[in-house]
């Protein structure tokens, strides 16, 4: 091929280039959905391994807030409530000098109950005064009598033990309560990743003093990326959501990347141009955004310029 040739093809394949880029019927940049990841505790930051640019799994332990005053006051705590459950009454020992005294007088009626048929035979024979009798069934009666009141006094003592013992539970169950409440705490110390994703913005590092809410990075899934772009009113109407169309990002040399975008959202309400957006139709003052999903390769960067073509 002769040199003025290969020259001239050169020119128009620029010139195609040139015309394509001019052609664009949207322009924006390209951003990610981003998740701010914040301190869930407060405490100095022991162990942190976050670094900008790398990926992280769901679920993945990235730092750990210290702890170690939580766990002192978890064992202050244990502590107060042994002093409260030693008072607690043993309400089966107490109980038991009654169930005794019971079977001793039982033991006693069955002992005054075999005299008694005992007894019957000799007054019917006429071997005995009818008084031992008598005698022996007022025994009985005063037995059942004694039964009857010792059980009256172990009921009361079975309600004031009770009430003591409800007293001393009612004392430990908001002690038991804030127990679990710092081991929640001390669960939330760990810093867990949330999701899968690259992280994009450190914003925290080890030994600083991590406090509840604070930011710690930021992280997003940068496997789909979205071109935020910007199309005038009467571009509207040929655009809508689910739409296929064609993305292109700078590449070195004056080239483009090629790719496949779908329209994931369109803006109902109009804006003032973006001051980094430059619009083919300079006249209009108002445009509406929209966003469009595009597979990343790797190579597609937050912030990067793009271009669309319907």
């Amino acid at each position: 091929m002769k040199p003025y040739l290969f020259l001239f093809i050169s020119l128009l394949l620029l010139s195609a280039c040139e015309k394509a880029a001019d052609t664009a019927d949207a322009y924006g940049n390209f951003e990610a959905e981003e998740t701010i990841v914040a301190a869930q505790g407060n405490g100095v930051l022991d162990r942190f391994e976050v670094e900008e640019g790398i990926d992280l799994k769901k679920d993945q332990s990235v730092g750990q807030i210290d702890t170690k005053q939580l766990e002192i006051r978890i064992a202050q705590l244990q502590a107060n409530i042994h002093a409260v459950t030693s008072k607690t009454p043993n309400v089966a020992a107490q109980l038991a000098f009654y169930e005794q005294q019971i079977a001793v007088t039982n033991q006693q009626i069955d002992n005054f109950q075999k005299e008694k048929k005992r007894s019957e035979g000799l007054v019917q024979n006429n071997a005995a005064p009818q008084k031992q009798l008598d005698d022996i069934n007022n025994q009985i009666a005063v037995s059942n009598r004694q039964i009857d009141l010792i059980k009256e006094q172990r009921a009361a003592q079975l309600s004031a033990l009770s009430t003591q013992k409800n007293g001393l539970l009612a004392e430990v169950a908001p002690l038991q309560k804030q127990i679990e409440l710092l081991e929640e705490q001390i669960k939330e110390s760990e810093v867990i990743n949330p999701l899968d994703g690259t992280v994009t913005l450190k914003l925290a590092e080890a030994k600083e003093v991590a406090t509840y809410g604070k930011p710690l990075y930021k992280i997003a899934n940068l496997n789909s990326i979205t071109l935020r772009a910007y199309i005038s009113g009467n571009q509207l109407s040929n655009v809508k959501i689910g739409q296929k169309v064609k993305v292109l990002a700078d590449a070195p040399d004056g080239k483009y990347l090629e790719y496949p975008g779908t329209v994931v959202w369109v803006s109902s309400k109009a804006e003032f141009t973006p001051k980094i957006i430059q619009t083919k139709e300079e006249r209009v003052n108002l445009v509406y955004a929209l966003k469009i999903s595009v597979p990343n390769d790797g190579k597609l960067k937050i912030g990067m310029p793009g271009e669309v073509k319907f």
